[in-house]
């Protein structure tokens, strides 16, 4: 386990497909139970999404007339996540949430420990990734369009894993997209450019996911991971507040007993 993580084993919340607003509602849920001590130590899960959506950043507030065209068209689902940073298109990607009970304060330093285990997962994988250099623009619509010092990126510059932070206090969430294999019609008609083109991983699905699972819990647990799953009051709980992440009404609305359902039936297994 890597200095910095406490003695605290790794929670691990399994795997579900969901909409939007419903995955962003979970991790926000998440955080809220953290920061009352319901868990003690750190939190991870991975997930993917129903259909095609754009996560727009806490902060974001320009946005560009196609979304809410394509949004009603059909094509995309729009949500507005917890934390900050730029618009990210989900659909070819495998999304994670990592909770911290208690990070060090300084922000570099946070997102430089909190990705170590995905730069060690890749490494093992044959694709070594490096953190990116650009400066932060706030203005940048597109995420995946530059590489700050929270990114993760190849070598050659290609970005492959953008990361955004939440801080409550002295909690936080990150979240991060690792990009597998962009929607290309569908990126180009939401950001006027064509996707980037990622090398292929050797791991897909239910594999990818074991895979960096084990080494977030080598590098971020004092013990196996202990598996979490959310009980039905907590599906139950976490229903109203699904609300605060839509964007401009466009999400679809599940019910909290049909979001239960959909992250525990067979259709939640992730394909990657």
């Amino acid at each position: 386990m890597a200095e910095g993580w406490g003695l605290h084993p790794l929670g691990w919340v399994p795997s579900c497909t969901l909409s939007g607003a419903w995955q962003m509602a979970v991790d926000a849920w998440l955080l809220e139970r953290v920061i009352s001590g319901a868990w003690s130590g750190p939190l991870l899960r991975f997930y993917r999404w129903s259909r095609p959506t754009l996560s727009l950043g806490k902060h974001q507030r320009w946005l560009d007339p196609r979304w809410s065209r394509l949004a009603a068209e059909g094509r995309l689902e729009l949500t507005r996540r917890p934390t900050g940073g730029s618009a990210v298109l989900h659909g070819g990607d495998l999304t994670y949430a990592l909770i911290w009970p208690d990070p060090p304060r300084r922000r570099r330093e946070a997102y430089h420990l909190s990705c170590r285990w995905l730069q060690k997962a890749f490494s093992a994988m044959g694709q070594p990734l490096v953190f990116g250099d650009s400066p932060c623009r706030p203005d940048q619509a597109n995420c995946f369009a530059s590489a700050t010092a929270a990114d993760l990126v190849h070598p050659g510059g290609l970005k492959r894993v953008g990361s955004a932070q939440l801080w409550k206090g002295r909690r936080l969430l990150q979240h991060g997209s690792v990009a597998i294999d962009p929607p290309a019609e569908l990126w180009e008609a939401v950001f006027g450019t064509r996707a980037p083109h990622f090398p292929p991983l050797p791991l897909s699905g239910p594999d990818l996911e074991a895979h960096l699972l084990a080494h977030a819990s080598r590098e971020v647990g004092a013990s196996a991971p202990v598996p979490l799953p959310l009980r039905p009051w907590e599906w139950r709980a976490l229903a109203s507040t699904v609300v605060r992440y839509e964007a401009r009404g466009l999400t679809d609305q599940v019910s909290g007993a049909s979001a239960m359902a959909l992250a525990t039936g067979s259709s939640a297994n992730p394909k990657g």
